[in-house]
């Protein structure tokens, strides 16, 4: 490393993968919370106030037209599952659109798809569905996390840059995919007035390539990744099957019970490469709600300005799943900050509930 120190000598000598472009996409219909507020119907003040409190201004969400009485109309599961199926090809395909154009590449220059989602099953599976929607070789090859919940977007990252690192040269595409609306419930209940105060949609999606070529410029490496599990915890936030449909619990003490873990995958992480939180230059974390974000915050010893992409995803987009650290990153690039030698550290979490960390290195 230029400025400090090499990461445990991880920069030099093996050829790790670099996040070289990025693109994201949303639904086109944007909605302010006052706005979901009127559509929901919600005139419980209790309920009112998770939309009013959430730091949340503005959400993309694909939603029912309301009725001649104007109210929203109940999807079942079987519209629901259509919608993400129609929206995650549709947003998802701009994504990468995005994405690849940004380095001047097809759909078909595609080796290794990784595909990550939450808001839908389907079988065939949204890599497969997405090549041939996108008209992607057919050798492309191919691997599908479903079901992993926020954190997933980390977890994409490590299995898109260990293909990536074992297959230098090659172009290694990760698309998060996350329709939540595909899992709203409307039935006035604080627990599913939490979850549709807070989920947005969204696509986004990332290309790695380890090139013996590249630079820092081109975008930062992936040298390492830790995960933590809160076993104890793991109930406190999941989706439950009830009357054909999927509905999403959260625990009111996640926030508290992530703040407490949150030290020791960072803390390994840093220590198994040498550096400490001081060396950090940036910090992407997942926009999981403000309570989430201020346990972080203080736990980590994190500054305003080290969450301030979390905050404006959280602010502009919502929680947005598994896409939000990736649409935290974009706006680090479009930013034009970081320098060669600068470290970064990726963190997201989820159902698990599972903590997941990465370091980048420019």
């Amino acid at each position: 490393m230029s400025r400090r120190k090499d990461p445990a000598g991880r920069a030099g000598g093996d050829l790790w993968p670099r996040i070289v472009s990025v693109g994201t996409a949303n639904p086109e219909r944007r909605y302010r919370q006052k706005e979901l507020v009127d559509l929901f119907r919600c005139e419980d003040p209790l309920l009112t106030q998770f939309f009013t409190t959430s730091h949340i201004e503005t959400r993309h969400l694909v939603l029912p037209e309301p009725g001649p009485d104007g109210r929203m109309p109940v999807e079942d599961g079987t519209a629901l599952l259509a919608k993400h199926r129609k929206y995650s090809l549709q947003v998802g395909g701009e994504a990468i659109g995005k994405c690849l154009g940004a380095r001047g590449l097809a759909p078909s220059d595609v080796d290794f798809l990784v595909a990550v989602t939450t808001t839908g099953m389907l079988c065939p599976s949204l890599s497969a569905l997405m090549a041939a929607h996108l008209g992607m070789r057919r050798d492309v090859q191919r691997i599908d996390l479903v079901g992993m919940g926020c954190n997933a977007g980390v977890n994409g990252l490590f299995s898109a840059a260990r293909f990536a690192k074992a297959n230098p040269g090659r172009n290694v595409l990760l698309l998060s995919s996350e329709i939540c609306s595909a899992g709203y419930v409307f039935d006035m209940t604080v627990r599913t007035a939490v979850v549709n105060s807070l989920f947005g949609d969204a696509c986004s999606a990332v290309l790695l390539r380890a090139d013996p070529a590249g630079s820092w410029s081109d975008g930062p490496m992936l040298l390492d990744f830790e995960s933590y599990l809160v076993h104890e915890a793991a109930q406190d936030m999941r989706f439950d099957f009830e009357n054909g449909l999927w509905s999403f619990y959260l625990n009111r003490d996640i926030p508290y019970k992530i703040g407490a873990a949150i030290e020791k995958p960072v803390d390994a992480l840093l220590s198994r490469n040498g550096l400490k939180r001081r060396d950090v230059d940036h910090w992407l974390v997942h926009s999981g709600g403000k309570k989430v974000i201020d346990s972080v915050k203080y736990n980590l010893k994190l500054t305003d300005w080290d969450i301030r992409h979390t905050r404006s995803v959280l602010r502009n987009f919502g929680n947005i799943s598994s896409s939000a650290v990736l649409f935290s990153y974009q706006e680090l690039s479009r930013e034009g900050v970081a320098r060669e030698g600068d470290v970064g550290v990726v963190i997201a979490m989820g159902p698990g509930v599972s903590l997941e960390t990465g370091l980048l290195h420019w």
